[in-house]
């Protein structure tokens, strides 16, 4: 008797290297643990409330639409659990139980569900939230006035980004960019410990959950084009370390930026990806009308992946 067997296609890479969607996620989680830790220590209680509200209802957003589309229950890959630990990540302390409930809506059904589930959707899901939820309640989202009430373990009451867009680089130049480094910034509660977010990135580096390429050429990207606006004028533009050390920078270049089915898996593609969301962030940042580019700019280059991608070498034995 004949035996058939069924021929399955799938998209490119076709090469797997073994782990699973649930490892990926939970050594993710693990990876940004430090930063969400270090938002527990600057803010208390309010920056756990978010983390948990956050995770729980993109829980249960992801396990709403499984059961209502009757697909296979997923939560157990710790997908939706990491989107809503990076979507409170980037969210001050004090956003409110209802936004962040919106927020995760947006980023499971809208972001990621309502293209079919993981590694369908065009778009990083926690960055589409981020921008939807700037653009509808921008004032829940305003890092000064959010936090004004907060007894902050640092001298500085203003965000570094908002300082240089309201004042100028006169205004920031007295920071101590190991202070900065260290967290000691106003900002959302998982996004300001560069030194956690460094930690997080080598960590999936070296565990090759992330690619090292997307993440450098992210940074490289920020600091020359900063450092050009920098020597073109000084007066206006803040030096390049400024814009490393501040805002989501360091978060969308291990965290962000580095979602894998938003991304390039070539080489001159990911290189080319990080290079251009370090250069956009910079332009938006410097020129353009909000006060930290790197969400509109992610969902720019989100957009450019699948033509980047094409960028191939040739292949061995064609004739040009």
């Amino acid at each position: 008797m004949n035996s058939k067997k069924t021929l399955i296609v799938s998209h490119a890479p076709f090469w797997h290297d073994g782990s699973g969607i649930p490892e990926r996620s939970y050594n993710t989680i693990i990876a940004a643990l430090p930063a969400a830790f270090a938002g527990i220590a600057f803010y208390g209680a309010p920056a756990l409330g978010v983390i948990c509200m956050a995770m729980s209802t993109a829980i249960f957003w992801e396990l709403l639409l499984n059961r209502a589309m009757r697909r296979p229950i997923t939560v157990g890959d710790g997908n939706a659990a990491l989107v809503g630990l990076l979507l409170a990540m980037l969210l001050p302390a004090s956003t409110p139980w209802w936004v962040v409930l919106i927020g995760t809506f947006l980023a499971i059904v809208i972001g990621m569900q309502i293209f079919g589930g993981i590694g369908a959707n065009p778009f990083n899901p926690v960055v589409l939230a981020i921008a939807i939820l700037s653009l509808s309640y921008n004032h829940y989202l305003d890092f000064d006035s959010g936090l004004v009430n907060f007894a902050l373990p640092f001298s500085s009451s203003m965000a570094p980004l908002a300082t240089l867009k309201a004042f100028g680089p006169e205004a920031v130049a007295n920071l101590n960019l190991m202070d900065l480094f260290m967290g000691k910034q106003v900002g959302a509660l998982g996004s300001t410990s560069g030194l956690a977010l460094t930690i997080g990135g080598i960590y999936l580096m070296l565990r090759g959950f992330i690619r090292w390429e997307i993440s450098l050429s992210f940074i490289a990207g920020i600091y020359l084009t900063a450092m050009l606006f920098n020597m073109a004028d000084p007066i206006r533009f803040a030096p390049p370390m400024l814009h490393l050390l501040t805002g989501y920078t360091l978060i969308a270049a291990f965290f962000l930026a580095t979602e894998s089915s938003s991304s390039p898996v070539n080489f001159l593609p990911m290189l080319l990806y990080g290079a251009l969301g370090g250069i956009m962030t910079v332009l938006i940042r410097n020129i353009g009308a909000y006060v930290d580019g790197v969400i509109f700019a992610i969902l720019l280059i989100n957009l450019t992946n699948p033509l980047i991608d094409k960028i191939r070498p040739k292949a061995i034995g064609k004739v040009a």
